[in-house]
Order: C-alpha cells, then structure tokens, then sequence
C-alpha cells in the first residue's frame, strides 16, 4: 500500500513537473519566478525599479546598523558576565542625533521619490490623449485627439471560455489577451485620462510604469512614453467584483508608419461603420450582430446557454424583462440596475443596443414576443 502511495505521489509530481517545465514568461507580462518589478519601457517604470532598490538598501542598512548594536548589547553586557544596569539621564548630543540623524534619512527618502510622483502627474506637452474608462468587467478608449480621433471600442477579454473551465489547455496569454487592445506610437507623450462607469477600477501596466486608479464621477490624469516597440500587459489592480481576475489590459506600441497606417484604417472603419438611427434593419442582420456582441460582453456572466449563474446572475433564458415589453428591456441595457453587477451599457452605440436585444429576444425559449420581437436602433435613440 505504502508503495502504490509513493508510486501515484511520484506521478503526480512528475506531471506536475512537465506541467511547470511548459510555462515560459509572457512577453510584456509577468515572468516565471519573477521576483523584482520588471525593467520597463519608459523613464518613470525605469525611475520606480531605483526607487525601489533604494529605499530597500536605506532600509537594510537601518536594519543592520540598529539591530546589530541592539544585540551587540545583550551580548555583551548580559547578567551572566557581570554587567549591572546603569543608570543616567537623558544627553543633549543623543538627543540630537536620534532626531537630526532620522530626519536627513526622510529627507533623502523623500526628495527623489516626489521628484519621480510630480513626473508621473506631469501630462503637460502630450502627444496624444486617450479616455479610458473602466466598467464591469472590461475597458473602453477613446481617441480624443491625434490621427485616431474620435475612434473608441471597448477591449474584453479574449481567452475562450472553454480555457478557463479547464475544457482544452491554457493558451500562452491565459488571461492575460484582448479582443481589441490599446494601439500607441513610439517614443511619444501620451497622455490618458482615466474614469469608471460603475465602480472603482484601476488601470496598471508595469512595463510603462503607470498605475491608476479609475474612480466614477472624476477624471484622472497619467501618461507614459513608450521606447520600444512591442506588446504590453497589465490588469486591472482594484478588486472591482466577480470578473476582477478577466479584465486584462493589452498595449500594442507601433512604430509610427505602423501607428499611422492603422490610425487611417480605423477611420476608414468608423466612417463606413456609421449607421443612420433611423435604418430599418432586418431581423438577421441584428441577430447577427446581436451574437457577437453576446459572445464577447455577457456570456461569462449569464452563459452560453442564457441560463446565467444561480446565485449570482440571473437566467436570460425565460426571463420576464427579455420576454415582456421592449421597453423594459430597453431600459435596463440603457440604466443598468443599481445594486446588483448589471451596468449600464449606454456606451454602446443605438445599433449595438438594439442588436444584442433583438439578439436576446429571438433566442433560446424566448420567441413569440410579437411585434417586440425586433427592436431598432431609432427605438433606442428614442429611449435615451
């Protein structure tokens, strides 16, 4: 028995193992065994990792130096030897120095990491503004200004459902991978103004050195200037609920023809993609669309299936909202519902809306809602 029991321990570790010789580090994200912050693409992640080290070597030395005399000492001056406790009063030199001593330390702890902050919160000259917002659970942007303008999307997760329940094998960028990530040049200033839709957020990607936090209602301002040309990572860093661990963030930094190139074909997009509110779609054509948008903005939450979470999402499939009167329908995809994780989703556009409801109500067991069956984007125009 003590053998068949080594025997399936010695398995296991084995296919462990061959499971951890398989994991490699993710470029532009977390490293295997890595235990220091990343050397990043810009000056402020490059001026973090000094600061880092400095403060760690400051504080090892106090360590040393106080601990080192305090048990020198005990040691020294212990019972067993002879020594008797002595008695005297306070000295001015001590005094002085216990207090001057400490406060040069601050002071030298304290000049070099506000200079390193200001720099962080200085976005005056950029190159480039971008609006980031954060919702439950995925990131939108907005090109403000530049070649980009007026482009936006939201970026969601990308790993395949089916990954993360364990069905098929990870993929190299488990949770780590985008649908639509945030596309910069080179070596310019951008700077991005950060905000929620719902709850508090926070927009993080070491390799640029930038960290903040998304809060509804204010507008927060960092930037960065990436040097190299690559694919960076982060996630958001604030537990915002259920889908915290799914909200990835993806940086796609260009050389600036390549930033160019697909600034033009993303207007090109926007100008062929807009839509006049008052288009009669035909009910396959909002299915259609309806569908992907599911795949990408509810399933993880309400299922393939529509048969949600029991507990904590609730089914699509029967619901009284999706096969009752449009305008409810309309209503809560517009308001969200407060109190629960259903946000709003106003932030989409009118054919957006209208597709993922049309979508919605013509699937599973929720045919047969008569003239609501079908909704258009100029009843969502109407209902904003």
């Amino acid at each position: 028995m003590m053998k068949l029991k080594k025997g399936i321990l010695a398995c296991a570790l084995m296919a462990s193992g061959a499971t951890f010789a398989q994991v490699q580090d993710m470029p532009g994200g977390p490293g295997v065994n890595q235990l220091n912050l990343p050397i990043g693409v810009t000056e402020i992640s490059r001026n973090i990792v000094w600061l880092h080290w400095l403060m760690l070597v400051i504080c090892l030395v106090i360590f040393v130096a106080v601990f080192g005399v305090m048990f020198y000492s005990i040691w020294a001056h212990r019972k067993s030897k002879g020594h008797k406790a002595a008695t005297f009063h306070e000295h001015v030199g001590v005094e002085i120095a216990w207090t001057v001593v400490p406060f040069l330390i601050v002071i030298g702890m304290a000049l070099p990491a506000t200079r390193t902050v200001v720099a962080m919160k200085d976005t005056s000259g950029s190159d480039m503004t971008i609006k980031v917002t954060g919702y439950q659970w995925k990131w939108g942007y907005e090109y403000v200004d530049g070649q980009a303008k007026g482009v936006s999307f939201l970026s969601n997760l990308s790993t395949p459902l089916a990954q993360i329940e364990n069905q098929e094998p990870k993929g190299p960028f488990y949770l780590m991978e985008v649908d639509n990530p945030l596309v910069v040049p080179v070596g310019k200033k951008v700077r991005l103004q950060i905000t929620a839709g719902d709850v508090i957020h926070s927009w993080a990607v070491q390799s640029l050195g930038v960290k903040q936090d998304a809060i509804p209602g204010f507008l927060r301002d960092t930037w960065f200037r990436a040097e190299v040309p690559g694919t960076y990572r982060g996630q958001c860093s604030e537990l915002c609920g259920k889908e915290h661990a799914f909200m990835p963030i993806v940086v796609e930094v260009l050389p600036e023809a390549e930033y160019v190139a697909w600034a033009d074909g993303q207007q090109k997009i926007l100008a062929h993609g807009k839509v006049d509110p008052n288009k009669e779609w035909s009910q396959q054509e909002l299915v259609t669309a309806g569908t992907k948008l599911y795949g990408s903005m509810c399933v993880s939450c309400h299922q393939a299936n529509g048969a949600g979470i029991p507990g904590a999402f609730p089914a699509l499939d029967g619901s009284k909202i999706v096969k009752g009167p449009k305008a409810e329908n309309i209503a809560i995809l517009l308001q969200g519902k407060p109190g629960t994780a259903m946000q709003s989703f106003a932030q989409l556009s009118d054919s957006e809306i209208a597709s993922l409801i049309t979508y919605l109500r013509q699937s599973w067991g929720n045919g047969g809602n008569g003239q609501d069956a079908v909704v258009m984007p100029a009843d969502i125009k109407a209902a904003r």
